[in-house]
């Protein structure tokens, strides 16, 4: 009988999850108008829905990977994908805004368990010279699930309500743990198993509390000095973390590999000038160019097809080339991208626009693979999970920061008006301030990359 190794195996199972995550962010968020109207929640309240997603993904993603090292990262993710449908289903059938946030927290907790342990599992089977084409496969399917997730959670909520979006998730999470439960076989950890840090956990929570709260908050002085706190919290538990015998995550990490430091600096500054694209150009293509939101749905979607299409290759060719020079490569080309996107005028062209949205796939797609590639190649193998955790958190808190700082520029140009033809002039001051803020974010990124050094 024909079996399958357990390499391939592994990374079909981990790239289905990694299809099925963005059901829980990208395609519940086309259902929130829905489900506010039905709860009848105020918009303060449905503004939580993501943002306490986001929160609990930051919180627990380093004590999932400290736990998948410790007691087996299969164990972790499986467990992951558990939560992750049970919480679905308690938000299926809740009747007020109040459970339902209360179980996307856990959601969020389950998808940090879910993408924080994924690539550490493709790691840890995959034969080196091969992992580049892994991982590569692997980001392909992020971009695939990230682009049709807003197509299906609109499709389900037109046909069946905003139920559906989660009752859905259920069904895929259980034939996946039961593809586990049949096919994968062994489980992976560290050799070296070691106490779990409660205090670490502790000061990292509050950092992240105190982080994404008070961005949600800035400009006003709550928000600023929820963010001194969580600089406040986030020495404090470096310092922590370089005197305890057993840490979350080792401070030497970053000293004794430069590729890895560098690598994951590389992956904030990248993510940060990407995030808020896709919301800038909605509003752009809708509110200047007219077009409906299904036009301007196609014109976006260019970009996250253009990466899935690329990143397989970029990680094949990952495991010939040093990954450095891919990656800078990629930088460039994305710097490219933005550069036009930074001289967007109300008489610019959709071909213009889809020219940019195409570098920007290309230059995207030869990045991230090989960058992830370098990351998880710095490291030992006892301390993947971590790694891939501290991987996942650097893109999470990236997204975060920036889209906090368009979200400054908009309060800053627009203040409290409503987006109408009259407001289109300081729309699009503001959104060639935050294109030209996305440039200079890969720039430095482009120059850390370089000199990461050889793998």
């Amino acid at each position: 009988m024909f079996k399958l190794p357990v390499t391939t195996i592994a990374l079909i199972i981990v790239c289905c999850g990694a299809i099925i995550g963005p059901l829980g962010m990208s395609a519940v968020n086309i259902a929130i108008p829905n489900l506010a109207a039905d709860l009848q929640a105020s918009a303060s309240m449905v503004g939580w829905l993501p943002t306490l997603y986001l929160l609990s993904s930051v919180v627990f993603m380093l004590p999932c990977g400290k736990m998948a090292d410790n007691y087996g990262r299969k164990r972790v993710y499986a467990s992951g994908l558990g939560l992750n449908a049970f919480s679905a289903l308690m938000c299926a059938i809740g009747s007020s805004i109040e459970w339902i946030l209360f179980w996307r927290f856990v959601q969020g907790a389950a998808g940090a368990m879910i993408f924080g342990v994924g690539i550490a599992i493709i790691t840890s089977v995959t034969p080196d010279k091969k992992r580049g084409m892994a991982l590569g496969i692997s980001a392909a399917c992020v971009y695939i699930g990230l682009s049709i997730a807003p197509a299906i959670g609109g499709w389900l909520t037109e046909l069946w309500g905003w139920r559906a979006v989660f009752f859905s998730q259920v069904p895929l999470v259980l034939l996946l743990l039961l593809s586990i439960k049949l096919f994968l076989h062994g489980e992976w950890k560290s050799e070296l198993k070691t106490r779990f840090d409660w205090w670490g956990t502790v000061i990292f929570s509050l950092f992240s509390v105190c982080l994404v709260v008070g961005l949600s908050y800035v400009p006003s002085m709550l928000g600023l000095l929820l963010l001194i706190l969580s600089v406040l919290c986030l020495l404090l538990f470096v310092v922590h973390q370089s005197q305890s015998r057993q840490p979350l995550i080792r401070v030497q990490m970053f000293i004794e590999s430069r590729i890895f430091s560098l690598s994951l600096s590389t992956s904030f500054l990248m993510y940060a000038s990407n995030f808020s694209l896709a919301f800038l150009l909605s509003l752009y293509l809708q509110y200047i160019k007219g077009l409906s939101p299904l036009q301007a749905g196609q014109v976006v979607l260019l970009q996250a097809v253009t990466m899935a299409i690329v990143a397989p290759f970029a990680g094949r060719l990952a495991d010939k080339i040093q990954p450095r020079m891919i990656a800078t490569s990629g930088c460039l080309v994305v710097a490219m991208g933005f550069l036009a996107l930074s001289q967007l005028s109300v008489t610019s062209s959709i071909a213009y626009i889809s020219s940019a949205l195409l570098l920007l796939g290309v230059g995207f797609g030869l990045f991230s693979t090989p960058n992830n590639n370098a990351i998880m190649g710095a490291v030992s193998r006892n301390e993947l999970g971590v790694a891939s955790s501290s991987m996942n958190l650097s893109r999470t808190i990236g997204n975060l920061f920036g889209m906090s700082l368009v979200n400054l520029m908009f309060h800053h140009f627009l203040g409290d008006s409503t987006l109408s033809p009259d407001t289109n002039d300081a729309l699009m001051s503001t959104i060639s301030l935050a294109f030209n803020m996305s440039l200079s974010f890969v720039i430095v990124a482009m120059l850390v990359s370089s000199l990461r050094g050889r793998a």
